[in-house]
């Protein structure tokens, strides 16, 4: 009996090497494309955030309320790079960015002073910045003349990060479908190995807790190896791809990445114990004639 143990674990080994090697490789396809979501995720708060909101000024407002405007302004906890823009400064910008034939037509300079700012992913909505409108003209009241946003392009920016992550969500939940069972797969395989020393240790009079507890341990340590492995290569992986494509560093998202390494992890032991536990019982269960 001894001697047939020690046979059927030197057996089980390769097959656990597979059982993690398989593992790894799905964790890894998931992992890859929770970290292309995360970058959906951040490219629309990156166009979002990169939508600049005007706020064009009366001609005869006073300096001292435009200076209250401005402050009140910065004090809105989701504006971000509030400027106050001269009628020099609106010049400026225009010659720098258009052709300067207007000086042949007109003597003074026809640009209204504004105060330009960016807001924040989440507030990059058509009735977010109508709400913000209202409220800095109701609380400055003859010092704003226009309150400008691109409308067309907030409102389709919206839908398409929407719609993309309506699709990344299915996509996303038939992945995790897909990791489950093919981990639970592997791992039954792995355990397919294992079958007649299950059942020996049960014949000569082991009980079930003793029987599942190691073989669940190790199911433990190879979700935890599976699932280092698999951070570890999604590390490279993305670092080989913000080296060859810098503008994807832009999007780096070290909080996400952490989140997602997480869930890794946690779908790493979950499942392999699980499925490991699973397996025992099934083998506890069958007959002997059934291993076959």
């Amino acid at each position: 009996m001894a001697q047939f143990g020690k046979s059927s674990n030197k057996k089980s080994k390769p097959s656990y090497a597979y059982a993690i090697i398989g593992i790894s490789l799905v964790l890894f396809f998931f992992g890859i494309v929770g970290w292309f979501f995360l970058n959906l995720r951040k490219t629309g708060d990156y166009f979002k955030e990169n939508i600049q909101v005007h706020t064009y000024l009366n001609r005869d407002a006073s300096k001292k309320r435009i200076d209250s405007l401005v402050k009140y302004i910065q004090t809105i906890p989701y504006t971000n790079k509030v400027e106050y823009v001269t009628k020099e400064k609106a010049i400026e910008k225009w010659n720098a960015e258009n052709d300067t034939t207007w000086k042949q037509f007109l003597k003074n300079n026809p640009l209204p002073e504004s105060i330009d700012f960016y807001v924040k992913a989440n507030y990059v909505q058509e009735d977010s910045l109508n709400n913000l409108s209202a409220n800095l003209q109701g609380n400055f009241p003859g010092v704003i003349s226009e309150f400008q946003f691109p409308t067309e392009t907030v409102t389709k920016i919206s839908v398409y990060v929407r719609i993309a992550g309506i699709i990344f969500l299915i996509a996303g939940i038939l992945l995790t479908i897909l990791v489950v069972f093919s981990i639970d797969n592997t791992i039954r395989l792995a355990m397919y190995s294992n079958r007649f020393l299950i059942k020996t240790m049960q014949m000569v009079g082991a009980t079930r807790g003793f029987i599942s507890k190691p073989i669940n341990q190790r199911a433990v340590i190879n979700g935890l190896i599976a699932s280092f492995v698999a951070i570890f290569a999604i590390s490279g992986t993305v670092m080989l791809i913000e080296s060859f494509l810098p503008d994807f560093k832009i999007l780096h998202d070290n909080e996400g990445l952490y989140m997602l390494f997480f869930v890794i992890i946690l779908l790493g032991i979950t499942i392999s114990l699980a499925s490991t536990y699973r397996a025992v019982i099934k083998y506890l269960k069958m007959k002997l004639d059934d291993l076959y």
